[in-house]
């Protein structure tokens, strides 16, 4: 056999650079646990914040719920309905005018001739300029279309009008469908939710929490004087997909989840409905400004989603998050 042979003394450059990587492996190991240690105490920290306030945090909600139903109580006694309907739920006359008009002297003419009217312009997205004139009047189609060639001073053709016009009957016929699918899509969306979670809590909870969205941006859009069109309808019927996705997103976390505490399940649902939530949020509110001078139907439907949106973070992550943060306690402390 061969003898080992002697290395002999190891260099002193060696012993310096073996010492100095073991003293960065330190100090790199200690600031990631440092690190980790920092971020569990801020979630510790969150949840003993929320754990304090959860209860006094559904007041919020509470006091609009209230607010909403004494409001919409009052509208309903003076206006007999639960808001205000444009042509296309009442009946009447649309017409659009391809010409540059003064809308301020036009629409004054009008509600001296017809009373209720509606007139806005229609601009070019590029430029800014108007390119035409929508006038809704409850008159009839020959009505309206004479007293504007008489106000224009030329006869109205189709090359430079159009006129649309839509009785009463059909316009209430068409109302109470539209109303009756909204009704008929929420209790399907409620049976949904109870099989799924089989529970009346939290079940309860993502109805409510869609239930506030809706009533929350009806109010919201009777105190901004929005006259509500088919196409607004079409809004409040996404508006409760909408809701019941983030919803159902937060209970599935929080009761079929058992991974984690309570706070931190409830937690990791904020941060993924909310940035779901805000993705949406921003597309809409991006599409709004877009065909707000030119599209009245696509400019309302996108007016009630940035709204409902907006009311669907307050009824989430406040009040179907503390109730179920309540369920959830109420269960523990009885088992």
């Amino acid at each position: 056999m061969r003898e080992p042979v002697d290395p002999g003394p190891i260099p002193g450059w060696r012993i310096q650079r073996a010492t100095a990587s073991a003293s960065r492996l330190q100090i790199q190991a200690r600031a990631f646990y440092n690190k980790m240690e920092e971020n569990q105490n801020q979630e510790k920290s969150k949840g003993n914040w929320h754990d304090k306030h959860y209860k006094s945090l559904m007041l919020i909600p509470l006091v609009l719920l209230i607010f909403s139903f004494a409001y919409m109580g009052i509208f309903y006694s003076q206006h007999h309905d639960f808001f205000l309907k444009d042509i296309s739920l009442k009946g009447g006359t649309s017409a659009t005018i391809y010409e540059t008009i003064d809308i301020n002297s036009l629409k004054n003419a009008l509600v001296q001739e017809f009373g209720e009217v509606n007139v806005r312009e229609v601009s070019d997205l590029v430029t800014g300029e108007q390119i035409a004139v929508v006038v809704q009047t409850t008159a009839q189609a020959e009505e309206t279309k004479l007293f504007l060639e008489n106000y224009l001073g030329y006869e109205l053709t189709e090359d430079n009008s159009s006129f649309e016009f839509t009785g009463s009957s059909l316009s209430e016929s068409f109302y109470k469908q539209l109303l009756i699918a909204i009704l008929v899509s929420f209790v399907f969306m409620a049976i949904v939710v109870f099989i799924l979670f089989r529970n009346l809590v939290p079940s309860g909870a993502v109805i409510v929490s869609a239930f506030a969205d809706i009533l929350m941006t009806l109010v919201t859009v009777n105190l901004l004087g929005i006259k509500m069109s088919s196409a607004g309808i079409i809004a409040l019927l996404m508006l409760i997909g909408y809701s019941v996705d983030t919803d159902i997103l937060l209970t599935n976390r929080v009761l079929k989840r058992q991974e984690g505490s309570l706070n931190e399940r409830l937690w990791g649902a904020f941060k993924t409905g909310m940035t779901m939530t805000l993705t949406s949020l921003f597309a809409v509110a991006v599409a709004l400004l877009v065909v707000k001078s030119f599209s009245v139907t696509l400019t309302q439907i996108f007016t009630i989603l940035v709204i409902g949106l907006m009311f669907d973070m307050l009824n989430t992550w406040i009040t179907n998050a503390s109730i179920l943060k309540f369920y959830v306690n109420s269960r523990e402390k009885s088992e």
